[in-house]
């Protein structure tokens, strides 16, 4: 069974209809099938979207999921009224929807990691200081607690960028929030580690800074598995022999995409411009 992994959708529903028509054309029906988050927001239908993957997921024995992003966790917090909804948002629909309580219950258990034939899947990136086994065991800290009876709560407080470095001493909600800041926001690092979340408009820090995206830092530990990540669109595509970035822009007139992971093949749907690219997302 080959494995395909798609990038951001961000309520781009009719393309990535169009590109699962293309998998099951490529592969057949008998594919596993992961997205790496940010299902929703900004695109022109992220109610349909939404349904769509709740519907495969539930009827795929497993073989269809998708991991959180940061817009996917920013709407669960608005649903709770944890956050206020900004102007660009396009959450309306799924807010006032019939079936929204089961679309958020549906959203709020998905993985924030996955390792899948020597590949783990995240959403934005990987902090220096984790081996691939630590960011599954962190991941499921924070997945555990959506999952909880405390899920409320903990979306009001996962919010602030500090702490920004990761120290395996961290406990609480310092603890939880460094761990979602790093798998669902992180773009650039110090060299030190420290997380940056102030430039997103580049694919790499300032000039005259030592800002460097996160994948690049040389003492990083995940450096023997390959780590598949989309969240940054103004990176684009990326395959290099251990890091696959797939945020390709659909939503703002770029493609989506999808890699097998098994041959590195490529499939990938055009997109229109729905939004103005302004580099932040």
């Amino acid at each position: 069974m080959k494995t395909y992994v798609i990038g951001d959708l961000q309520g781009c529903a009719h393309e990535a209809g169009l590109l699962l028509e293309r998998i099951a054309a490529t592969a057949g029906p008998d594919v596993r099938i992961l997205f790496v988050g940010d299902l929703i927001n900004r695109g022109p239908d992220s109610l349909g979207a939404l349904r769509r993957m709740k519907a495969l997921a539930e009827t795929s024995d497993g073989r269809v999921d998708a991991l959180l992003g940061n817009h996917d966790l920013h709407l669960l917090a608005v649903a709770v009224g944890a956050q206020k909804m900004s102007r660009s948002d396009t959450l309306d629909e799924i807010l006032a929807a019939p079936d929204r309580d089961e679309l958020i219950d549906w959203l709020r258990r998905r993985p924030l990691a996955m390792f899948v034939d020597a590949h783990l899947l995240v959403h934005a990136g990987v902090a220096p200081q984790w081996t691939a086994a630590q960011t599954m065991a962190l991941a499921a800290e924070v997945e555990t607690v959506l999952r909880g009876e405390h899920w409320i709560e903990f979306l009001g407080r996962m919010y602030g960028n500090e702490p920004d470095r990761w120290d395996d001493g961290l406990t609480g909600i310092a603890r939880l929030r460094c761990i979602v800041n790093a798998l669902t926001r992180m773009r650039l690092c110090w060299p030190d580690g420290r997380m940056d979340f102030h430039h997103k408009e580049s694919d790499k820090g300032p000039e005259g800074t030592d800002l460097q995206p996160w994948f690049d830092l040389p003492n990083r530990r995940t450096l023997d598995v390959t780590v598949v990540f989309g969240h940054w669109s103004a990176l684009g595509l990326v395959l290099r022999p251990n890091l696959v970035g797939l945020d390709s822009g659909c939503v703002w007139g770029g493609k989506l995409t999808a890699v097998c992971l098994d041959d590195r093949s490529l499939l990938q749907v055009d997109c229109p411009e729905y939004r103005e690219h302004s580099g932040k997302k």
